[in-house]
């Protein structure tokens, strides 16, 4: 049976919240047989075109009043405006029905201030962008915001992190529909490097700041592009005249190379552990020989990083 999935819709909507899901569903319908795909509407005030954030404009195939008959999925989109705006009361009393209309509801990104204003957030789990999360808890006090979460799903409702973690939820659902290799497919038909799990942090340690072009810019590209590799500064530092170049390199980095180079290879560890965890299923204490000894880096992947053994590269 089709699933019928309705997205709410407002002026100043943040496309990719639109479209990062409605790509997966439409992706997953090329690998599941057509009566067991999915439907996907937009759902807003009237079928005027609205405009996005971005300068888009979409129109929706249906309007609040005429979207009151039973949904599968029913979500609102999120928007830069949503955490400042006052409440649209056409969108607030659709969203107030979602319960009754669709066995799954929930939010993506900012959308969850929506969901506040038609009081379903009240004792609830949530997330949302991660820079919005303190103003989410301190506008709808009664909710429980964890703010350092890609999804999370609490009963019926979901919410999900800033914009492209909706592909990351859609995803799951996809895969809770039609197991994890339906996934898997559409994540990579999508070119998703990785299905990233409910549980795992908003930030990485990859976006830690640098400044522009500048020499202790291109030797972080250089460092992250080889962590594998040891690194002293007398052979990465970008003017071997400058007698300051390793409190540069230090303040350059949040720490100095080694520091950054850890927060790297930590965060690929992680990488690592979740991958063999799919393939392989719990790790109790050790990989078995035979799978270990083919990628010894994967022995320590599930230890912290400072304490791998000296032979696990780029961490001596």
């Amino acid at each position: 049976m089709t699933r019928k999935i309705a997205i709410a819709v407002h002026e100043g909507v943040q496309a990719l919240d639109v479209a990062g899901p409605v790509d997966v569903f439409a992706e997953a319908n090329g690998f599941v047989p057509r009566e067991m795909g999915y439907e996907t509407l937009l759902v807003a005030a009237s079928r005027e075109p609205i405009r996005a954030s971005n300068g888009m404009r979409m129109i929706a195939d249906l309007t609040f009043e005429e979207a009151g008959g039973a949904f599968d999925i029913a979500l609102v989109a999120g928007g830069p405006a949503l955490p400042e705006a006052a409440a649209d009361p056409r969108l607030t009393s659709w969203l107030r029905n979602a319960p009754d209309l669709a066995g799954l509801y929930g939010s993506i990104c900012t959308g969850a201030f929506a969901l506040g204003h038609a009081g379903l957030l009240d004792g609830r789990m949530v997330t949302t962008h991660w820079q919005n999360a303190q103003q989410l808890a301190a506008r709808f006090p009664a909710a429980n915001v964890v703010p350092d979460r890609i999804y999370i799903r609490d009963g019926r409702m979901v919410t999900s992190a800033g914009v492209s973690a909706g592909i990351d939820l859609a995803l799951s659902l996809v895969g809770e529909h039609h197991g994890p290799k339906t996934a898997v497919a559409v994540a990579k038909r999508l070119v998703v490097v990785a299905q990233r799990q409910g549980g795992q942090s908003q930030f990485s340690p990859y976006l830690a700041p640098v400044s522009g072009d500048s020499p202790i810019a291109r030797i972080q590209v250089h460092v992250m592009a080889r962590l594998a590799e040891r690194h002293t500064l007398r052979r990465t530092r970008p003017d071997r005249r400058c007698p300051d170049a390793a409190r540069r390199w230090r303040c350059g980095t949040e720490g100095g190379g080694f520091r950054m180079r850890l927060r790297h290879r930590r965060s690929d560890a992680r990488r690592l552990h979740r991958a063999a965890r799919r393939v392989t299923g719990p790790i109790p204490g050790e990989l078995p020989p035979d799978r270990g000894s083919a990628r010894p880096e994967l022995r320590c992947f599930w230890l912290d990083a400072t304490s791998c053994p000296a032979g696990f590269p780029g961490l001596e």
